[in-house]
């Protein structure tokens, strides 16, 4: 079951660019690694103490043995100038001296003088691949990289730190055909059967570590991290999901935060259908934006998009590739583009195309943010967001809720509105394990200034969740930035407002005032 509702579409978004919607060790001495403390203090976080026990010297004390990366199966060997380790970690956080896992690592080293310490980057998801997209982010970072290590590393039930797969690629593409926008009592059991078989695939694959994967989990895995890295502060980027990381981490671990951006913010206040709601404002918003942009009228415009798919769900479309447009995988290539206005342009290209029969380059589309490449193989990512983030999510929608919601998520958005509805239920349908909370803590009292940062066209993580996480944060924690713009982040989008306020706070600590607008 396809869902675009991703905290972040960064990795498939950069893919979309680049690929044309096409379908030795280190002496690590000098950075003092393992000499951090052994627990958290009682100052840095009374629930982290109360659910962690002391950390024994086997954590604390490792050493990592950097090394030339490794090709994967889904990417090349980046080059020389990475290296990658391995972290231990508890499997169980309230059980340090039992069974441990492996977090697969990547660094590059800071390249100038007057080196700051280690820049840790999340990018979203959850369930993106540090190891795989910390290489490419690097040239939109070579101002931070002078004087950072710039670090990242696959979470717990990512890629290659135990990485889940919960089907195999036949199952995959099979399950593209099921209606995730159910019209019959048959379409509805078998959207919400399909639901329970990827539960069960994911239990079978994960086992243990199904329920040891939450953003908690991962919060206590970062600062693991700092200690064996051996940075007093933790410096931290998190983009999307990564901010509501970056948010649990400082609540966790005031004390150490060092500089914290925090960019494309999720709303901390937001439960599962808050966020569902928070998505369809912000892709109608975005979808607004691009139609003025094409001089069409928005509501209009939304209109024609919507016949469009109700067309396409009663007869799919036929693609160059003998495969089907569905309507789900329809709409789901309508929503890469809008991650980047830079994809405007393609996005009225498939549209064009649709109308005229041909789904192709909305299929093509889809299949880059599916993780689909042109032999059928497909990504994990999805996989291991389902697992993270049903790990966390405490509400769990009934199918009957879900339809007396359906009417507000339609009224917001006559194109992603029913989806959105609809996934409210079935993304955590027949879950195996329970959700940890409604809304994650980020308070955060006693930490240094964080800058948050929010983008006025931001669809996925709509711009109100910034000023949220602010408040949450806590007064003369939470510093707002705010940039005029569109897409998905700030940061490295092409404002030269927000990329120098950024810089200035990572390498000067200059922070600014709260409220801060870029109009450019």
């Amino acid at each position: 079951m396809a869902r675009f509702v991703r905290w972040t579409a960064l990795v498939a978004a950069a893919a979309l660019l680049t690929a044309g919607c096409s379908s030795g060790s280190s002496d690590d001495s000098k950075s003092g690694a393992g000499t951090g403390e052994a627990k958290p203090s009682a100052a840095d976080s009374s629930s982290a103490a109360s659910t962690t026990a002391a950390l024994p010297a086997s954590l604390t004390a490792q050493k990592l043995g950097w090394g030339r990366c490794k090709a994967t199966a889904d990417s090349a060997a980046p080059s020389s100038d990475w290296q990658c380790a391995t972290l231990k970690v508890p499997l169980d956080w309230t059980k340090p001296d039992g069974s441990t896992i492996g977090l697969a690592l990547i660094r590059s080293k800071a390249t100038g003088g007057d080196r700051i310490g280690s820049l840790l980057f999340n990018f979203g998801g959850p369930g993106g691949s540090g190891v795989d997209y910390m290489p490419a982010y690097a040239t939109t970072v070579s101002a931070l990289h002078e004087h950072y290590d710039l670090v990242s590393w696959d979470p717990r039930g990512v890629a290659a730190s135990e990485g889940v797969r919960c089907r195999g690629d036949k199952a995959i593409q099979a399950a593209e055909d099921v209606d995730a926008t159910p019209d019959t009592a048959a379409e509805a059991k078998a959207y919400f059967q399909d639901a329970t078989d990827f539960g069960k695939g994911c239990e079978k694959a994960a086992g243990k570590l199904m329920a040891h994967v939450s953003t908690t989990d991962t919060a206590r895995d970062m600062d693991l991290m700092r200690q064996v890295l051996g940075d007093t502060k933790m410096h931290y980027f998190g983009i999307s999901y990564g901010t509501e990381l970056g948010g649990v981490y400082a609540h966790l671990f005031p004390k150490k935060v060092g500089r914290l951006i925090l960019d494309a913010v999720v709303d901390p206040t937001a439960d599962s259908v808050g966020h569902a709601l928070n998505q369809t404002r912000g892709f109608q918003r975005a979808l607004d934006d691009y139609l003025k942009s094409t001089g069409q009228d928005p509501a209009q415009g939304s209109k024609k998009i919507a016949a469009l798919l109700k067309q396409i769900d009663s007869k799919p479309l036929a693609t160059s590739t003998g495969r089907k447009l569905t309507q789900t995988l329809a709409l789901t290539g309508i929503v890469l583009p809008l991650y980047s206005k830079q994809s405007w342009p393609t996005l009225t290209s498939a549209l064009d195309s649709a109308k005229g029969g041909d789904g192709s380059e909305l299929l093509a589309l889809a299949d880059g943010y599916n993780d689909r490449d042109s032999a059928g193989h497909y990504g994990t990512t999805t996989h291991s967001q389902r697992v993270i983030s049903c790990l966390d999510d405490k509400q769990r929608p009934t199918p009957e809720q879900t339809q007396k919601l359906l009417p507000e998520f339609e009224k917001i958005s006559p194109v992603f509105g029913d989806f959105l509805g609809w996934d409210t239920a079935g993304w955590c349908h027949d879950w195996p394990v329970a959700g940890q909370y409604d809304t994650p803590e980020v308070s955060a009292s006693g930490a240094a200034p964080i800058l948050v940062v929010g983008n006025t066209g931001d669809p996925a993580t709509p711009y109100e969740g910034a000023r949220k996480m602010v408040d949450e944060l806590g007064k003369g924690v939470g510093v707002e930035l705010t940039w005029k713009g569109e897409g998905h982040g700030a940061y490295g989008s092409g404002s030269d407002c927000v990329d120098s306020t950024v810089d200035a706070y990572l390498l000067k600590g200059t922070v600014p005032k709260d409220g801060k607008v870029c109009a450019s």
